[in-house]
């Protein structure tokens, strides 16, 4: 009991060091660290401090020191892409993730002044409420403002182990957004009912939590068509140098022949730069003769369709390019679309797709006119920049499912991941990740997990280096390969579960909680003014 008071005392009287070793502290519960409960007491212990702030002024000042330590952990792995290409010094990676944390912070500094301009005559409980609130509302505000950066969401700490949901179960009912007010609040409950000496209550919230977070799954139903995911691991340097470009191909063509006699339908999944090979036709040949085998798209087509083989389809990443007339009036490459294409037995294009939400300074330049003189340029090799597609869309693969694509981090995007109007049977998400060290693939693969609970569907995951595998509708992992273990998965792609109310409202959904959350903190300060 004296250390708990000690500890209150200590955050009380030492306000700003508490916010950031706090926002620290709650970063540990995302991957590949998962100390949830960690994570849990330490948002509730800034809630306690926000709370106690003087002014909604320094409510807000608060909130950004947490939010400062708690993204330069939870966003450390950014540092890394720095170390693949050779535009601007390494050194710059450690100086974007502290000035990437200084934008970020602004949210959840956001939510503790909101929270404290709403609830001004004390309170916990109802601040509790209000803080949970207004957390999703900023949250939801990240996922979209200027682009949106929606990584590691905070009710990612309630996701649970590779074979078990965890909270995040609650998600199709609720959505990440709202998950992560789930996780406020709780955390807040927890340090409150400690603070009021209920031990009774706070060791029984914390049994019923434990047990939530590694309840089992319950049964798995079971799928019909076969999936063969292969996993290179090309190291980065070799991806983008066309004197590995036939060896970066013989590696994945290894990894893909069919193990079996059958004749079923069976598909292949390829990572994020899966494929060198420009496989539409129509660009000056200058550009195949540079990359594309033989110089020759159509040859480059049949040559995968006969890497998987007969009944087999292909989907593998791949780049196109868009052909124009510059001012000069000279034709060449005006933009790329970072794509996937879905390639039939017999080379024919049967489905594309182009990423939609690109990463700035990694796909294209914002304001290249100022920021390229100075010396900056795109982490990803090339001097044209990436343009965007046109948003989630369906591929209709026939005989071999009906695909959505979302690559590399567009997965981390709650709500934004399927076309509603043209429900998909899974989620297919090609990646790379031989950029981002160690702390990058557990969380790409727990954004992953989300989106498969969330939304009601399996998510096929094809990495170059990072973790593939294959999760279901549940979000439980039916069979993975970890970072840097190369090998190809052979399974079945499990079934989709009906549409969750999730995925019919989307983040609406998320939404409506936190109005619950504010008018139910509302209710509460109305009744202690009383």
């Amino acid at each position: 009991m004296a250390s708990g008071r000690s500890v209150l005392t200590l955050i009380e009287n030492h306000p700003r060091l508490a916010a950031l070793a706090l926002g620290l502290l709650a970063a540990t519960g995302f991957q590949p660290l998962g100390l949830w409960p960690v994570a849990l007491l330490a948002i509730g212990l800034f809630a306690v401090l926000a709370a106690r702030a003087a002014t909604p002024l320094r409510a807000l000042g608060l909130g950004w020191l947490f939010g400062f330590t708690h993204f330069t952990l939870g966003n450390n792995w950014i540092a890394s892409a720095f170390t693949h290409q050779s535009e601007m010094p390494a050194i710059l990676g450690w100086a974007a993730v502290p000035l990437l944390a200084v934008y970020l912070a602004v949210y959840p500094a956001l939510a503790a002044m909101l929270a404290r301009l709403l609830v001004r005559n004390g309170g916990a409980w109802a601040f509790a409420l209000m803080f949970s609130g207004a957390w999703i509302v900023t949250e939801w505000m990240r996922g979209w403002v200027f682009t949106g950066y929606s990584w590691n969401p905070l009710g990612m700490v309630l996701l649970g182990p590779f074979d078990r949901p965890g909270i995040a179960a609650l998600s199709p009912l609720m959505g990440t957004y709202a998950l992560s007010g789930l996780a406020v609040l709780l955390g807040c409950g927890i340090v409150l009912l400690l603070r009021e000496r209920n031990w009774l209550a706070s060791g029984a919230v914390a049994l019923l939590l434990a047990l939530a977070m590694y309840w089992p799954a319950g049964a798995a139903r079971e799928g019909t068509l076969p999936v063969t995911i292969a996993k290179p691991d090309i190291p980065q340097d070799a991806i983008s140098d066309p004197r590995f470009y036939e060896a970066n191909y013989a590696r994945l063509a290894q990894l893909s022949p069919r193990l079996d006699d059958s004749s079923d339908p069976r598909l292949v999944l390829w990572p994020e730069s899966g494929m060198a090979d420009y496989l539409r036709e129509g660009y000056p040949q200058r550009y195949y003769d540079r990359t594309t085998a033989l110089g020759d798209p159509l040859y480059a087509r049949r040559r995968l369709g006969a890497t998987v083989g007969e009944n087999s389809a292909l989907m593998t990443g791949a780049v196109d390019l868009e052909i124009g007339a510059d001012e000069t009036g000279f034709v060449r490459a005006l933009g790329a679309r970072n794509a996937v294409t879905a390639l039939s037995a017999e080379g024919e294009i049967i489905g594309s797709y182009a990423k939609a939400h690109l990463v700035p300074y990694g796909e294209y330049l914002p304001l290249r006119g100022i920021l390229e003189p100075l010396g900056l340029s795109r982490l990803v090799a090339g001097t044209i920049d990436f343009w965007p597609g046109p948003g989630p869309r369906t591929l209709d693969l026939g005989r071999f499912g009906r695909a959505g694509i979302q690559v590399c981090y567009e997965i981390a995007f709650p709500g934004q991941v399927v076309d509603r109007e043209d429900r998909p049977e899974f989620i297919f998400n090609p990646s790379s990740e031989a950029w981002f060290g160690t702390f990058a693939p557990p969380q790409f693969m727990a954004q992953s997990r989300m989106r498969a609970i969330e939304e009601g569907l399996p998510v096929l995951r094809a990495t170059n280096s990072g973790i593939s595998g294959v999760i279901d509708a549940r979000g439980v992992v039916r069979d993975y390969l970890g970072r840097e273990e190369p090998g190809r998965i052979d399974a079945v792609v499990p079934p989709a579960a009906g549409p969750t109310l999730f995925a019919r409202l989307g983040n609406m959904l998320s939404l409506a909680w936190a109005g619950l959350f504010l008018l139910a903190g509302f209710v509460a300060t109305r009744q202690r003014a009383r």
